[in-house]
């Protein structure tokens, strides 16, 4: 393992796609909280477009935006993103759809031994960088947490912070429960509909991960699809969710001999009514069968231009959920993880936080493409904490007894 030190490397962190919606929030992020001497960097594709958005950083700070350089690079140019991976201890990327634009970060990352975050929730890229750069990543030291944003780190850090609460050496069950609110963005939403569209190769990709990936040893680790049901403990109707979400919480399990000698976790979306619970099935279904057809998925994604999203006002109003129940030997913990804006606000602070986190602290040492969980855990809670994001526990306390 070769984990590079500060003074081998120009920038602590470097946030790549600077100039999207996201990037440019996350800019504001780590303008206005990374710590007096981090050593970071705007990059991008478009040079006059990076430095539009130093000048408004200006306006919120001129003294720290002085400080913060510019960096031309092209997701497609492999010597740029070679070059962009050996000057930073840990590279940020927005740039997505991640499948078209990020593979080559990655390599390089993984080649350089250079940390790397992300907001995908594209399971067949995080699928494919593991089969293509986990081995290289380890040989180098490079730490390559995928889903840093609302897909997946508050889902996996709740399931985190719950088994926390639980007996050690037992076996383990955990239930996620996600409400939320807000809008999307074009990049979102044309993100959303290439992953609806690929859903063939992505289970091929997963497949193929499967033959090779080796089991935690003695142990058991499940991540099973759930029933619809009503769940008592949430007082909410439980929907099955087949996002990424689960699969990282899988692996979270898999790194961490603490979650048990059989583990078992289902993630649900939470909804209040009824008649919402029946609706949201079908205008999912409906959205995945109008992305198999190219046509109607370019008119979907012109609709809303990349770049652009929702204004201050809407995601003042947004809010996140995430609750979690777990039980295992006799016990059963109630938590909850919550916060504002999920798919933006929030995003952008968790993965500024989790670059910083990678860059400034003291973390187990880990290599290859592994979990925020894994790499990070406690020492990212008490960054999100501080950040303003809550990590709380409802109730501890014996399990109800079944039958």
């Amino acid at each position: 393992m070769n984990r590079q030190k500060p003074s081998e490397r120009t920038y602590d962190v470097v946030l790549f796609g600077a100039t999207g919606f996201v990037g440019e929030l996350t800019a504001e992020y780590l303008l206005t909280h990374a710590p007096q001497g981090c050593r970071w960097a705007l990059a991008g594709r478009g040079t006059a477009k990076l430095e539009r958005l130093r000048e408004r950083l200006a306006v919120l700070d001129p003294d720290r935006a002085a400080k913060v350089d510019v960096v031309r690079a092209d997701a497609g140019d492999r010597a740029a993103m070679r070059a962009l991976a050996e000057s930073a201890r840990v590279v940020a990327s927005t740039v997505g759809p991640y499948l078209w634009y990020g593979e080559e970060l990655v390599a390089a990352c993984a080649e350089a031994g250079t940390d790397y975050t992300d907001l995908t929730g594209e399971a067949e890229f995080v699928d494919l960088m593991w089969m293509r750069y986990d081995e290289r990543a380890r040989r180098s030291g490079a730490r390559i947490v995928h889903a840093c944003g609302f897909d997946a780190l508050p889902h996996d850090l709740s399931v985190y912070f719950n088994v926390q609460q639980l007996p050690e050496g037992v076996p383990l069950t955990v239930d996620g429960f996600v409400r939320s609110s807000g809008r999307i963005s074009g990049g979102t939403l044309v993100t959303s509909l290439a992953i609806l569209a690929r859903q063939r190769q992505a289970r091929a990709a997963a497949r193929e991960r499967r033959r090779y990936e080796p089991a935690p040893a003695g142990r058991r680790v499940r991540a099973p699809l759930g029933a619809p049901r009503f769940s008592r403990e949430t007082g909410t109707w439980a929907l099955p969710l087949p996002t990424i979400d689960p699969q990282v919480v899988r692996r979270s399990a898999a790194s961490l001999d603490r979650y048990g000698p059989d583990f078992r976790y289902r993630h649900y979306a939470s909804v209040k009514t009824l008649p919402v619970a029946l609706a949201g099935p079908v205008g999912v279904g409906a959205l995945a069968a109008a992305a198999q057809v190219p046509a109607v998925r370019s008119w979907l994604s012109a609709r809303y231009e990349p770049g652009r999203g929702p204004g201050p006002e809407v995601r003042e109003r947004a809010w996140f959920q995430v609750r979690a129940v777990g039980e295992g030997g006799g016990r059963r913990a109630f938590t909850e993880v919550s916060g504002g804006d999920p798919g933006y606000g929030e995003t952008a602070k968790m993965l500024a936080e989790a670059s910083l986190c990678l860059a400034l602290d003291e973390l187990p040492e880990t290599a290859g493409q592994v979990t925020a969980a894994a790499a990070m855990g406690d020492a990212l809670i008490e960054r999100l904490r501080g950040a303003g994001i809550g990590f709380r526990v409802c109730h501890v306390g014996d399990a109800r007894p079944r039958g």
